[in-house]
């Protein structure tokens, strides 16, 4: 992946357009390889219209190909079949055999998936005279796709013994060796072999945790886990039919935070389910666990506290992520949702929490780990059935928000949290950085920067307090101002976030070296960088719009700033979900500081400061203001 970067980028710079497109496609194939499908799917399509101005015919049928897989793998099947015939009348006008091939296998595979069976046996016997007998990647897939038919037309001993022998090929490719793992697991779960099924399932999971290991840096591990999504998704589902529930709940947090838990050392022992107890860690945390998992044929919510674990079945993924999209949009267009009787909103409520709400009770505490795009989804907007508890602002109404009634934090695992230690540095000390002086005019400087940097520094003692203002917030002063020694950083200033490569995403400070305008490096601390640094704060603050990250990865949730401070070592992170307010924002900051200084909790301070908003009898009130700002904690 890094020499195809370097290739790319310098086929970029001096206009060799034919390496341009080698080195986008072999970089989308290290992306797809990796799990990375929307990153891998943008370079095999830029690489496929390179290719084609340019005339190869050959590149051009194979990056076709490859974001062929990326649709096949992401449900989009009818695309997929396009592509695989686009790819097939390219090889045939080349004449070539083993593109002629490639492109039969993949027809025969999408024909299996959607039950066009004799069209897959068509497709393989076209095949069958041109395939290699050795184990290459041909063979491999070839098999799966013949034993996936075979399964398919009930002819359960031949298929059986196709996936035994693609797992049993060491040498065979990772992938094709978990997809037969996973096939032959259906296929024993298909025959009422229960305990065949999931000896299967743990022990492809165990190939899969074995090729993660050999991963070496946050951008190979973080998109890697979804290679094992669905593979983790069938064996909860057969762990909850057989009413072990519990179980399923163990080998759910399996999946979960991988990269965090490598990258901050915590003993892979915490990840053995025997080492997890779910009701001891509701009982360290003082909070009422919500686990969600989101399955493609249906959901589960898991509330845990010191007495019991409730398990509650709901939609499959597909119907959630649908309400949350409409329900973001919603927010992020400042509707006000309590006026409105925003339907997705009570809906989501209804689904979400109204099945477990008396375990978390009135004034109670909500941990929730969430999954996929339930990461983007601030439960505080959710709207509640009944009259406000703030009888002022409740009277009449029939709805109130979810912040009204709970305190509420997200958390990233429950190993995470079995494994949490106190913050070592018991001072209560603040690294202030902001109000940078304007890099550029994407950037301008902001007046209510300033302001909002006096408020935050008033609540500490001025020898307790070290402030890095305009030309001296700079990423240099953080990086090197050791902030291990702090109890508590803020910053003050924009912040971009990188869909693409989330580790990308930055806090924008002062430019270090002004002249040199083509570099950014100068002014932006990215998050690839603050997680190499070390820390301890009880609380990080990333007062700065997206400070949560725009991208969710498989397991991890949203990656960004925050995360990136979590992986450093703090304890707990305030960001942003989206956009932040000029106006609001210093006055939601200046309350949370103010519990903070009183001895609250910061999750407790963040959602009090909060409420001062939504009862501000201002335009304050609109979710839009208020619900940004979301607190991530490992405790």
């Amino acid at each position: 992946m890094s020499w195809s970067k370097s290739g790319r980028l310098n086929a970029v710079t001096v206009g060799a357009k034919d390496l341009q497109q080698v080195a986008s496609g072999n970089l989308g194939w290290a992306y797809y390889q990796l799990g990375d499908d929307e990153k891998a799917l943008s370079l095999f399509l830029d690489a496929g219209k390179v290719a084609a101005e340019l005339g190869n015919t050959h590149s051009e049928l194979a990056w076709i190909s490859n974001a062929g897989y990326i649709y096949h793998d992401t449900g989009d099947l009818v695309r997929a079949r396009q592509s695989y015939r686009q790819a097939l009348n390219l090889a045939q006008q080349l004449g070539s055999k083993q593109d002629i091939a490639n492109a039969l296998e993949d027809l025969a595979q999408v024909s299996v998936e959607t039950a066009k069976l004799d069209d897959a046996a068509s497709y393989l016997a076209q095949l069958a005279p041109m395939m290699d007998a050795g184990s290459n990647r041909l063979s491999a897939n070839v098999a799966l796709t013949q034993g996936m038919l075979a399964a398919a037309r009930h002819q359960d001993q031949q298929a059986e013994g196709l996936f035994r022998a693609i797992q049993s090929n060491t040498a065979g490719p990772t992938m094709v060796r978990l997809n037969a793992g996973e096939q032959l697991a259906k296929l024993f779960e298909r025959q009422g072999k229960r305990r065949e099924a999931e000896g299967t399932y743990r022990a492809t999971l165990g190939q899969f945790e074995s090729a993660r290991a050999e991963l070496k840096s946050e951008d190979s591990r973080l998109p890697f886990a979804g290679n094992a999504a669905g593979i983790y998704d069938d064996y909860i589902q057969l762990l909850v039919e057989e009413d072990r529930g519990d179980e399923a709940l163990l080998a759910a947090d399996q999946s979960r935070a991988r990269t965090l838990v490598q990258g901050l050392g915590v003993a892979d022992a915490s990840y053995r389910p025997a080492a997890l107890n779910p009701r001891q860690i509701a009982q360290k945390t003082g909070a009422t666990l919500l686990f969600f998992w989101l399955g493609e044929n249906g959901s589960y919510l898991w509330a845990v506290t010191p007495a019991k674990t409730t398990l509650v079945k709901l939609p499959a993924r597909a119907e959630i992520v649908a309400r949350i999209e409409r329900y973001r949009k919603a927010l992020l267009d400042v509707e006000d949702p309590l006026r409105s009787g925003n339907q997705d909103g009570q809906e989501l409520y209804k689904l979400l929490v109204a099945p477990v709400a008396p375990l978390v009770g009135r004034d109670g505490h909500a941990m929730v780990l969430a999954d996929g795009e339930l990461s983007k989804l601030n439960f505080e907007t959710l709207l509640a059935p009944g009259p406000s508890p703030e009888k002022a602002q409740g009277a009449g109404r029939p709805l109130h928000y979810l912040l009204e009634e709970m305190t509420v934090e997200s958390a990233p695992s429950l190993a995470m949290l079995t494994a949490a230690r106190p913050a070592k540095n018991r001072e209560r000390n603040l690294l202030l950085l902001g109000d940078p002086v304007s890099p550029n005019p994407d950037y301008p400087g902001l007046p209510l920067f300033g302001a909002e940097m006096s408020q935050i520094g008033r609540h500490f003692a001025q020898n307790r307090l070290a402030v890095f203002a305009q030309q001296k917030a700079t990423p240099a002063a953080y990086l090197g101002g050791n902030p291990a020694q702090y109890s508590y950083i803020h910053f003050v200033s924009h912040a971009v976030a990188s869909r693409t490569d989330p580790l990308d995403s930055a806090i924008i400070l002062s430019d270090t070296a002004p002249e040199n305008k083509a570099s950014e490096a100068s002014f932006k601390l990215y998050a690839r960088e603050i997680m190499k640094h070390p820390i301890d704060a009880r609380l990080v603050t990333i007062s700065a719009c997206y400070g949560s990250g725009t991208r969710s990865y498989a397991g991890e949730g949203l990656v960004g700033l925050s995360w990136a401070f979590l992986r450093a070592g703090a304890h707990s992170v305030v960001g942003a979900l989206w956009e932040v307010s000029d106006e609001s924002t210093p006055r939601l900051m200046d309350a949370l500081y103010q519990g903070l200084e009183s001895g609250q909790d910061p999750a407790v301070a963040l959602r009090k400061a909060k409420l001062t908003l939504l009862h501000s009898q201002s335009k304050f009130q609109t979710p839009y203001y208020w619900a940004p700002f979301q607190i991530y904690t490992r405790r």
